[in-house]
């Protein structure tokens, strides 16, 4: 399992009570498990928290808003991505917006790619 220190526990802790709508929505979904998939909501990963996280098939969900197109993001997701999939934990985008006018979409989109790799697999930053 990926864990991370205390410092990055205490900061999902606390990100665990202020998610943001999008999150709020995909979240209140997963955790009916589709796919018969058990997410995890704000798991810390090392230096990271996760906005959500599939132990089995080792994936992370990321809900992406505008903020993520801007100043040094773009660089700081990247440098993330490549950190996780250094652990074997592939990494999924969710554009914010997408959540809110296409949850249906998202969900199959998440559900679709855990399915298509192997327990435990890694490699690979699936994006949409």
């Amino acid at each position: 399992m990926l864990h991370g220190p205390k410092e990055t526990q205490k900061r999902a802790k606390q990100l665990r009570r202020t998610m943001t709508l999008p999150e709020i929505i995909l979240w209140r979904e997963l955790k009916k498990r589709p796919g018969n998939l058990r997410f995890r909501h704000q798991h810390p990963a090392g230096p990271y928290v996760l906005d959500f996280f599939c132990p089995r098939f080792r994936l992370a969900v990321e809900v992406d808003g505008e903020a993520h197109e801007y100043g040094n993001r773009p660089q700081s997701d990247e440098a993330r991505d490549g950190w996780l999939m250094t652990q074997g934990v592939r990494t999924v985008r969710i554009p914010a917006q997408e959540v809110l006018s296409n949850l249906e979409g998202v969900i199959q989109h998440i559900v679709t790619t855990a399915q298509n790799s192997s327990p435990g697999g890694g490699g690979g930053t699936a994006q949409r």
